[in-house]
């Protein structure tokens, strides 16, 4: 398992039993501004031949992006939810993230809105391989509040106990080379962080993600989904 990883894992764990995200956290991490696209408005509206123009726009932007090194990376989902996709940017500025994805043609079309947040994460990410351009599937899981997350239980000796089996649990994972990359938000809402698993199906990854034993006792929710990245830019 590699060092980088351990070091990721780690600080999420922190970051996750932490009572309030606005502080820094410790450890090499890198601060990031990650981009939720959600499908927009004028999605469905728009005329088939004029989406698939602002798309293609939309891709060139992406890629353009990638060369410029304001992406880290970047890809869109593959189910049917009201996810569009992910922009993970290179900096950590909210306003320079904001407008660098507000330019993406597709936002300015209606067609993608973004939801912006800050994200931590060590910098796991190599150079896309955009010339050709070749995807890999991976899935994305969205680590949210359970309903048996409690203000201040981690001071609880059980919840402790509990925190110990989910590290080790995530560091098996990790061996395994299963669970890729992953780091917690920098604010203090519902999303708690991300996982991202190597899987050969989202059943799979769903599996994985059940073995966590925050996730069995409902104090952490993950929300999969299908995602499609440059090959080459997860380890």
């Amino acid at each position: 398992m590699k060092k980088s990883l351990i070091v990721i894992l780690t600080a999420l764990v922190i970051a996750l039993t932490a009572s309030a995200y606005s502080q820094q956290p410790e450890h090499k991490l890198v601060h990031f501004q990650m981009a939720i696209m959600k499908k927009g408005p004028k999605l469905e509206t728009t005329a088939a031949a004029d989406r698939g123009r602002i798309f293609q726009q939309h891709i060139a932007n992406v890629i353009s992006m990638f060369e410029a090194g304001k992406l880290a990376i970047a890809g869109p989902f593959g189910d049917d939810s009201n996810l569009a996709g992910i922009f993970v940017v290179r900096t950590a500025s909210p306003g320079e993230a904001r407008s660098w994805v507000d330019a993406d043609p597709a936002v300015k079309a209606g067609l993608m809105v973004p939801e912006m947040h800050p994200w931590w994460s060590e910098d796991v990410f190599k150079k896309a391989m955009i010339s050709p351009l070749k995807l890999e599937k991976v899935y994305f899981g969205f680590l949210k509040k359970g309903p048996n997350r409690k203000e201040g239980d981690d001071k609880n000796p059980e919840i402790q106990e509990l925190q110990k089996a989910h590290i080790a649990n995530i560091k098996r994972l990790a061996g395994l080379k299963k669970l890729v990359v992953a780091g917690p938000f920098g604010d203090d809402g519902e999303l708690r962080g991300i996982f991202v698993f190597r899987a050969s199906s989202l059943a799979e990854a769903q599996e994985l993600a059940a073995t966590d034993p925050m996730v069995k006792i409902d104090r952490l929710r993950i929300e999969l989904h299908p995602w499609q990245v440059p090959e080459g830019v997860l380890p």
